[in-house]
């Protein structure tokens, strides 16, 4: 397995900053394990391509508690039927501010990448199949629940 901590160091420094500065939440690191490919575990899937110096997948997954209750703090007013309507756009604003982030992080540390525009899938009404390769897949904990990243970069 050829995953270098140099492609996936980004992704999860820049997932803390979001949490930290936009939803006031701490991201506490778990459990690391080797997957064969970067499905999610979870209902909701935030997928990025990634091309340039290295190619691959990320994709951030979480359950729909975790992202209702992400929605609610990010907009605090919403009703329940408004919540369940607009949360993948409210991920989706997250999903960009961490991959601005995660772009920055490569850019300060000299790697030209580019990252595709973050796309948000109930992974049990959606059609996206995803190749088998090496994963490294990480655990990250907050109030909101556990979020699963995983990373297959070469």
């Amino acid at each position: 397995m050829q995953i270098k901590a140099d492609f996936i160091n980004p992704f999860l420094e820049a997932a803390t900053i979001v949490f930290r500065d936009v939803l006031q939440q701490d991201l506490i690191r778990g459990k690391i394990g080797i997957k064969d490919s970067p499905a999610p575990s979870h209902e909701i899937a935030i997928i990025i391509g990634v091309v340039g110096s290295f190619s691959g997948e990320v994709v951030y997954s979480m359950n729909l508690d975790a992202a209702y209750k992400i929605s609610r703090k990010l907009v605090p007013g919403l009703s329940d039927d408004d919540v369940k309507n607009e949360y993948k756009d409210i991920l989706g604003e997250i999903a960009n501010m961490t991959t601005g982030n995660a772009m920055n992080i490569f850019t300060s540390a000299g790697q030209s990448v580019e990252i595709t525009t973050p796309n948000i899938q109930e992974t049990n009404n959606t059609s996206v199949r995803f190749n088998k390769k090496p994963t490294l897949s990480i655990n990250l904990y907050s109030k909101f629940g556990r979020i699963e990243v995983n990373v297959a970069i070469a």
